[in-house]
């Protein structure tokens, strides 16, 4: 079976890449905009960046902002009876994973109207339409939903994040400008940044993985590893070089899946409302541990992305201890929690462990495993 790479049609990158939002609208053709941004970057002027350069073009908009951050069924089915009321022809997602995932999930219920139940989405929908021509611009730099085909809702009436996988849903345009990221406090920079890492080493260790993929995902770690420290305190080259570094992790893992990392923080967001990249960064290094024995020799490659020395002359074993420290170490400079003791009940132990088997990013674990497993490793992080 070949291998598929679905990537958007355009995406512009740096300093000022905003400013191109105006002269895409009105190259596409598109009359007026459905702004989907959350209540948080409405309040502190962040949308207002965008709305700004929508008003000087003379470009008509409407604003959606009944967004959570971990964004449920009803948030999309208000925003898709916002939609139609709106006249819009096109969306403008402005935010983090929240605003992306939400503005994804309503565009493809507009195109197809046979899912508007919302949790029919889940898995890999067999949705027939593109949806309605997202423009992406990220506010943090960790989820790079503006270059993936995946988003995630919650259902909270079962208390689980559904993980919806469409190829109909990637944003046509990605504008990726650290300007946008620049007033993310450090408790988010860091826990978004983490994700990305999250999201590189689990694409490169992937079943799906294969050397397109590798190329991405290597880059990946070697910025995050290199910038994320100086993102958390704010420097420009900080938060340029995350910017790019979580982007291109999601070239990738949009491509080829994920692993149980994921599908242990999904349920924790769920739950407890435990913010993503938190989860991620706390569960890492306890799975990569686990996984380790299935890795072949790309945990040497991970220790040296992260700027390790000497790691070629070292034992496949140190060098996987190696990579596996290299990532507590980042994780600790960052302020990330080392464990769940504050998050996780041990009375839903059991329930977390099936949500996390049963999530869409559990196959692709490069080592299989069970529901008895996954709680043990619940139990380690307690």
């Amino acid at each position: 079976m070949p291998n598929r790479f679905v990537l958007n049609e355009t995406s512009y990158h740096g300093k000022g890449a905003i400013n191109q939002i105006a002269d895409e609208v009105i190259g596409r053709g598109f009359k007026k905009c459905f702004v989907c941004s959350d209540p948080d970057l409405i309040k502190f002027g962040v949308t207002q960046k965008v709305t700004n350069i929508l008003e000087n073009a003379k470009i008509d908009y409407t604003i959606y902002s009944e967004i959570k951050a971990n964004p449920t069924v009803e948030n999309v089915k208000t925003g898709v009876a916002a939609f139609k009321d709106s006249g819009a022809d096109c969306i403008i997602a402005i935010g983090g994973g929240s605003s992306m995932d939400t503005a994804k999930a309503i565009g493809i219920i507009i195109t197809n109207p046979e899912f508007s139940d919302v949790v029919s989405l889940e898995g890999v929908a067999p949705t027939k339409n593109k949806c309605v021509p997202i423009i992406a611009v990220p506010t943090t730099a960790g989820t790079a939903a503006e270059v993936t085909i995946n988003y995630v809702i919650t259902d909270s009436e079962k208390n689980r994040k559904m993980v919806c996988v469409d190829v109909h849903d990637i944003p046509v345009v990605a504008v990726v400008d650290p300007d946008m990221m620049s007033s993310m406090p450090k408790g988010l920079t860091a826990a978004t940044g983490m994700d990305a890492l999250t999201h590189a080493i689990e694409g490169y260790i992937t079943k799906g993985a294969w050397e397109m993929s590798d190329m991405f995902h290597l880059k990946a770690i070697e910025l995050i590893s290199k910038y994320l420290r100086d993102a958390v305190n704010n420097t420009p080259e900080g938060r340029e070089g995350m910017a790019l570094g979580q982007y291109i992790a999601g070239m990738g893992f949009s491509n080829v899946g994920l692993g149980i990392v994921h599908s242990m923080a999904h349920p924790l967001g769920a739950l407890y409302d435990t913010p993503h990249g938190i989860a991620n960064a706390i569960i890492l290094p306890t799975v990569m541990e686990y996984n380790a024995p299935t890795t072949g020799e790309k945990y040497r490659d991970i220790a040296t992305a992260m700027g390790v020395c000497g790691v070629d002359k070292m034992s496949l074993e140190d060098a996987r201890k190696a990579a596996i420290d290299a990532v507590k170490q980042l994780s600790s400079d960052v302020g990330i929690p080392s464990n769940l003791k504050d998050i996780v009940k041990e009375e839903d132990l059991d329930f977390l462990a099936q949500s996390a088997y049963d999530d869409a990013c559990r196959p692709g674990n490069p080592r299989d495993t069970s529901v008895e497993e996954i709680k043990e490793l619940y139990k380690s992080l307690l």
